[in-house]
């Protein structure tokens, strides 16, 4: 097939979860097979959770209480990409910049005090109101760093991460934006906590993606960002390209609120959407980052998919080292993709012990090396909402 001209380069990579506070503390401690797993108390039990570590959160970009902390993780990855970008705020302002966050949980469920004192009947006052409205994750990065080009939060369940770097890699091919900061942040709290619990779909031990076994995710929380770069400003500032944001689909099986639809079908559609806007076929796909997430129903399509799709492709999920990060995931999974690319190897799905004979989809449970050209890194989240990205070696 003739191959896209036009995938966009990717400059800069930031990332931030229980791996690691950085993009190499992360690929260290995906590389060297470690989890950093820890253990949250509800309903007498304490379920494994994928937590960062306090000082992994700068608290000195935004005065404030608990509840930005989800934009506080999109900044501090926004930062990171920025800097290994080598874009200097002389740079930003001389382009026109845009940026779109993808998050679930955002900074609107961690206002505990408030949701105590109006249950109790008492009058909470505005204020909790006008910082929730403060803390739009987009808008504290567009802040940050004084950027005046489109912005926009995507709230689209799991997916949102990934959508949001498809939309972002869509304004630069489309000229709207010279530079695009795209990705996603979801940080962890009680109110999200409590309600995977009651779907009964949160693994009492350690997650175990596509293993017979398995019995549910584990939450995580963190931030993971790209910096999308269209090739005039690569080219005037001479920058050294990560990787590049080839092709991107989306797709709603709208199946149900929660479960994915049994076939794959949305998965398949948005899988050849972006195959369409690579202008690559099936068999050029080298590995595949799965969403992954340990529950038995997402596992399953997946596990059914990818052989039929991609056959003899290998495919690992990353949920065993970063937990399940909600609308953060496919930020934080595209910058692994990337990482992967560079190394020319799929990380180890951890986890990963007795194959399901229920589909015969098998994740590689050591490093394998890979070609290296193309990677796909794929979200199937509540809602039936789909989305794919395929990413590019930098030289390729």
């Amino acid at each position: 097939m003739t191959h896209a001209s036009k995938a966009i380069p990717i400059t800069g990579l930031g990332c931030l979860c229980a791996a690691g506070g950085t993009v190499p503390e992360v690929a260290e401690t995906l590389f060297a097979g470690q989890r950093n797993v820890q253990y949250r108390p509800a309903r007498g039990h304490h379920y494994p959770v994928f937590q960062l570590a306090s000082e992994d959160v700068p608290p000195g970009y935004f005065e404030g209480p608990e509840c930005e902390r989800c934009g506080r993780l999109a900044v501090t990855a926004a930062r990171e990409a920025l800097g290994h970008a080598g874009l200097t705020d002389e740079h930003l302002q001389a382009r026109t910049v845009g940026v779109c966050i993808g998050t679930t949980v955002g900074s609107a469920m961690n206002n505990e005090a408030f949701y105590r004192l109006f249950r109790d009947g008492r009058m909470p006052g505005i204020e909790p109101i006008r910082r929730y409205l403060r803390t739009n994750p987009a808008s504290m990065v567009a802040r940050a760093f004084g950027l005046t080009g489109p912005c926009q939060t995507i709230v689209n369940a799991c997916s949102s991460g990934s959508v949001a770097i498809g939309h972002a890699g869509a304004w630069v091919k489309a000229g709207i934006c010279d530079v695009a900061i795209a990705g996603g942040a979801d940080m962890l709290c009680n109110v999200i906590h409590a309600g995977f619990l009651s779907l009964l779909i949160t693994d009492s031990e350690p997650c175990r993606p596509f293993d017979r076994n398995r019995q549910g995710l584990n939450l995580g929380e963190g931030a993971g960002v790209v910096v999308l770069e269209s090739e005039q400003s690569v080219r005037q500032r001479d920058a050294v390209v990560q990787a590049r944001l080839c092709g991107y689909g989306n797709a709603c099986d709208a199946y149900h609120i929660s479960a994915p639809e049994p076939t794959g079908r949305g998965l398949k559609q948005a899988i050849a959407l972006a195959l369409a806007e690579a202008q690559i076929a099936p068999n050029e796909i080298d590995f595949i980052n799965a969403h992954g997430t340990g529950t038995p129903e997402n596992d399953r399509v997946e596990g059914q998919v990818f052989p039929e799709l991609f056959p003899g492709v290998p495919f690992s999920s990353t949920k065993g080292f970063t937990g399940h990060t909600l609308g953060a995931s496919g930020g934080i999974e595209a910058v692994i993709a990337a990482l992967c690319l560079q190394r020319k190897q799929v990380v180890a799905n951890i986890g990963f012990e007795e194959p399901d004979p229920e589909f015969p989809g098998r994740p590689v449970v050591e490093n394998t090396p890979i070609r290296g050209r193309y990677g796909l890194s794929d979200s199937v989240a509540f809602g039936g909402n789909n989305a794919v990205l395929i990413l590019q070696e930098a030289d390729a």
